[in-house]
């Protein structure tokens, strides 16, 4: 059976000492892309200081977040995507969000992924949506769901497959209505336009439906998928990101995301004509986020599938 070539680097100390080595960046340094204009920092988000060394003056008009959950990632402990009481995880999530809007243009939208623990009081979701109502140049739009094809505990419970992500806006922002790749095909709801009364097939500007707030296209990353990068379990769909990115910026806009990962919105803006700044306090991240760059503009690939984003390392993978 084919598997990843890596495990989880966020909850191997081992596996992630070994890949220091291969890693560009070091703490406080940034790299600056010459071709599209992209930036990529080993940084801490919670800290003004070091996010003003990515962004040098500059706003964004769209902010894509994906933190830490803090909660209990595929089952298992992460020392890497940290577990903490709640308060200290609610004043991190205070500290990188009133940073990052002090980089955003005053018409932006911004969108946090979060995930809440259903064994756990379902924290931290509903804490982190309070905590942003003390934002007040914010205002909330949406509270999207991502319906993934996998999932867990079926035996006792519901099979868990959803990905919450929050959006908000400040200002007013562009905003591009998007469609999937799903066809219409419910008939009757009928509604008078202009004076026409006209059936659900014939409204609208195409004969597939939009996504709405329950996003059910869109498949959860895994290693049989192209744009799979081993070792990243958090990795996000590309197809998400890019769905956020045409719908609230246009070519040429400046995209932020605080937590690297996988690249995956670095990619996406490097695939739609945006430039991307983006931050990891973990340099093995901020690492993948440049190999998945390269070798997009190498092979045309948007990941590695089973392969190793560190190939010169194969041979000397110590077991942890």
């Amino acid at each position: 059976m084919a598997r990843e070539s890596l495990q989880r680097i966020d909850t191997s100390l081992t596996l992630r000492n070994q890949l220091l080595p291969y890693c560009r960046l070091k703490a406080g340094e940034v790299w600056e892309d010459p071709l599209s204009g992209h930036r990529v920092g080993v940084l801490d988000a919670t800290r003004e200081d070091q996010v003003r060394l990515l962004m040098k003056g500059e706003v964004s008009v769209l902010g894509i977040h994906d933190p830490p959950y803090n909660i209990s990632v595929g089952n298992r402990s992460s020392p890497r995507l940290f577990q903490t009481d709640l308060e200290a995880y609610l004043s991190f999530s205070r500290a990188w969000v009133q940073v990052a809007l002090q980089y955003l243009a005053q018409d932006a939208s911004f969108y946090v992924f979060l995930g809440a623990d259903q064994d756990a009081g379902f924290q931290p979701l509903p804490d982190f949506m309070i905590l942003m109502r003390s934002f007040p140049e914010l205002r909330s739009r949406s509270f999207i769901t991502l319906r993934n094809q996998r999932g867990y505990g079926t035996q006792k419970n519901w099979m868990s497959v959803r990905q919450e992500l929050l959006y908000y806006i400040k200002g007013n922002p562009p905003f591009q209505v998007q469609y999937t790749d799903i066809p219409k095909i419910l008939r009757g709801y009928y509604k008078e336009i202009n004076g026409v009364r006209k059936e659900n097939l014939e409204r609208g500007k195409s004969p597939n439906i939009r996504p709405g707030n329950v996003w059910v296209d869109i498949q959860q990353v895994f290693y049989r998928m192209e744009e799979n990068v081993s070792g990243a379990y958090a990795q996000k769909p590309l197809k998400a990101i890019r769905r956020i990115i045409e719908a609230s910026s246009r070519p040429g806009d400046l995209v932020t995301d605080y937590f690297a990962h996988a690249g995956t919105t670095l990619l996406a803006c490097e695939m739609l004509g945006r430039r991307c700044y983006t931050l990891d306090i973990d340099p093995v991240f901020a690492e993948l986020t440049l190999r998945r760059l390269e070798h997009f503009r190498k092979t045309g690939k948007t990941g590695w599938q089973t392969a190793s984003p560190f190939p010169e390392l194969e041979d000397h993978l110590l077991p942890s």
